[in-house]
């Protein structure tokens, strides 16, 4: 399996990575971090100490610190759908 990368990060699996909402259309998320435990068509399940906040995709701008300790900030919006189709679209923008 290739590595994840800022350039892959839309076609590779988001469980387990850390993530916080830098963006959103809901004011109470951002800045919510935590291990993203789960994945939905629409929402990511962060783990955040003992709880669990589900965040939607579509109105949310997310930084993913991916295992080579780089960070990256994606969109949202281009992660709407489910993950086991949208590790297999092809994408016309990166990030």
């Amino acid at each position: 399996m290739t590595p994840i990368t800022p350039k892959n990060i839309l076609r590779h699996e988001l469980i387990g990575l850390d993530a916080e909402v830098v963006k959103d259309g809901n004011p109470c998320t951002v800045s919510i971090h935590g291990r993203v435990i789960d994945e939905s068509r629409n929402t990511l399940l962060l783990q955040q100490r003992k709880e669990t906040k589900r965040i939607a995709k579509e109105t949310a701008t997310f930084r993913f610190k991916l295992p080579s300790g780089t960070s990256v900030e994606v969109n949202g919006s281009a992660l709407v759908g489910r993950p086991e189709d949208r590790v297999k679209r092809k994408t016309k923008r990166g990030w």
